[in-house]
C-alpha cells in the first residue's frame, strides 16, 4: 500500500490514517456468477494535517457505470430541497442554471424546471445558480473540482453543495459510507473554509435527512449577500479523535450483523436483504456475510439482478422472488428506503415477514 497524499485539496504529504477498511472491491463492480472475483483495492481515510480535510489517500479503481434505480428518498429530497432554494430566495424563477450532479442520481433539475428556473447548456455562459448534487466528492482533485464550478458562475450568483458532511459519517458511525470514488468527506466548517479560500461566503444552510443527514450549504462570492452571514449557524468541526472512533464502531457493527444473522439462522429463520446499494458492500465484506447468512439480496435494479454483490458473491435476486421465498425477515441495507420499499412489497408482512432496518440491528449491537 502506498504511502498517503498529497492532500487532494492543499497538497500536504503530513497527516495520518484515521480508518483503515484493508482490502476491498468497487462497492459499484457487480460480477456476474461465471465471472472471476472481483480485483480488490486498499479503502482507508486520511486526515490531512495542515488543512484537515479527510478523504481517500489511494487511487480509486474506475467505476462501472452506474446500474442503479434512483430511490424515491432521493427524488423526495430534490423536491424538498428546491423547495428550501424558493424560500430563502436563493432560487428564482426565470434564473439559468447549471447542475453538477452524481453518476448516483438525485438530480434537481426536474424541480427546478418546475419552479421556472433553466437549465443553461452552454459551456461558455456563466449562469445564476450552480448547483452541485453530491459531484464534488467524485473529483480527485478537490480544489480543482470546486474552481471548475465557480468558472461557470456569474459574479451575482449562487452556488449551492449538497454532500453528506462528516459531522453526519462520524455522529452515525456511517464508515460502510465510505467506498472507492467518493475521494472526499469534509465537514460542514471545513467545506465553508474551502469555500472561503475561494473567495465565497455562506449565506444560508439546512441540514436534509437524507442518509441521516445530507448537508445544502449555498454560497455567494463576497461583496454579494453578505450581509446575511452573521445569521448563519454552523455546525463545529469534527476533531480527528472523531474520526478515529469510527475504527471502533467497524468491530462492534460487523460484530453486531454476524451474530444476528447467525442466531436467525440457528433459530430456523429465513433472512434475506433488501438493497444492493453501495454501502451495503463493505459492510458485508468487513462483517464476511455470505450466502450461508443471507442467501440474496433484491434489488429494483433489472441491471443488478441475477449478479452477484462483490466480494460475498451474495446473489442479487429480484422483488418478485424475494415475496416468493417467503422470508421470515429481510434486511434493510439500506434504511432510506423503509417507507418505499414497505407499500410497494406489502406482501412481505402479510405473509409474516417483518422489514429490519440495518441501522436499528447495528444500534447499540442489538435490534432497537
Amino acid at each position: 500500500m502506498s504511502a498517503p497524499g498529497p492532500c487532494r485539496w492543499c497538497g500536504s504529504r503530513a497527516g495520518q490514517v484515521v480508518l483503515d477498511l484493508g482490502w476491498q472491491p468497487p462497492a459499484d463492480a457487480f460480477p456476474l456468477p461465471g465471472d472471476p472475483p472481483v480485483a480488490d483495492h486498499p479503502l482507508r481515510l486520511w486526515s490531512c494535517q495542515r488543512c484537515g480535510l479527510v478523504q481517500l489517500p489511494d487511487r480509486s479503481p474506475v467505476p462501472d457505470e452506474p446500474r442503479a434505480v434512483e430511490p424515491a428518498a432521493l427524488r423526495d429530497h430534490a423536491r424538498d430541497s428546491v423547495a428550501w432554494g424558493l424560500a430563502q430566495g436563493l432560487l428564482l424563477p426565470g434564473q439559468s442554471v447549471r447542475e453538477f450532479g452524481s453518476p448516483h442520481g438525485g438530480s434537481w433539475l426536474g424541480p427546478l424546471t418546475a419552479a421556472g428556473l433553466w437549465e443553461c447548456i452552454a459551456s461558455d455562459e456563466p449562469v445564476d445558480v450552480v448547483v452541485d448534487v453530491m459531484g464534488l466528492m467524485h473529483e480527485e482533485d478537490q480544489r480543482g473540482g470546486l474552481e471548475r464550478r465557480l468558472q461557470v458562475l456569474a459574479p451575482s450568483g449562487v452556488l449551492v453543495l449538497v454532500f453528506p458532511p462528516l459531522e453526519t459519517v462520524v455522529e452515525h458511525g456511517q464508515w460502510n459510507a465510505v467506498r472507492h470514488g467518493h475521494h472526499a468527506y469534509p465537514s460542514t466548517a471545513k467545506a465553508a473554509r474551502q469555500l472561503h479560500e475561494c473567495g465565497l461566503t455562506v449565506v444560508a444552510t439546512d441540514l436534509h435527512p437524507l442518509y441521516g443527514g445530507t448537508r445544502l450549504l449555498a454560497a455567494r462570492r463576497r461583496g454579494w449577500g453578505a450581509s446575511r452571514t452573521a445569521s448563519v449557524p454552523l455546525p463545529p468541526d469534527v476533531p480527528r479523535s472523531a474520526c478515529t472512533n469510527l475504527a471502533r464502531e467497524v468491530d462492534v457493527t460487523t460484530a453486531a450483523l454476524r451474530d444476528h444473522l447467525r442466531r436467525q439462522a440457528a433459530a430456523g429463520r429465513r433472512v434475506l436483504g433488501y438493497g444492493a446499494a453501495s454501502r451495503a458492500v463493505p459492510l458485508l465484506v468487513a462483517a464476511g456475510v455470505g450466502p450461508d447468512l443471507l442467501p440474496g439480496v433484491a434489488d429494483a435494479s433489472p441491471a443488478k439482478q441475477g449478479r452477484l454483490i462483490p466480494g460475498v458473491r451474495i446473489p442479487v435476486i429480484s422483488p418478485s422472488e424475494l415475496i416468493a421465498a417467503h422470508p421470515d425477515e429481510v434486511l434493510l441495507l439500506l434504511p432510506d428506503l423503509l417507507e418505499e420499499v414497505r407499500s410497494s412489497l406489502l406482501e412481505v408482512e402479510r405473509q409474516g415477514g417483518h422489514w429490519l432496518p440495518v441501522d436499528s440491528l447495528l444500534q447499540n449491537g442489538v435490534p432497537r
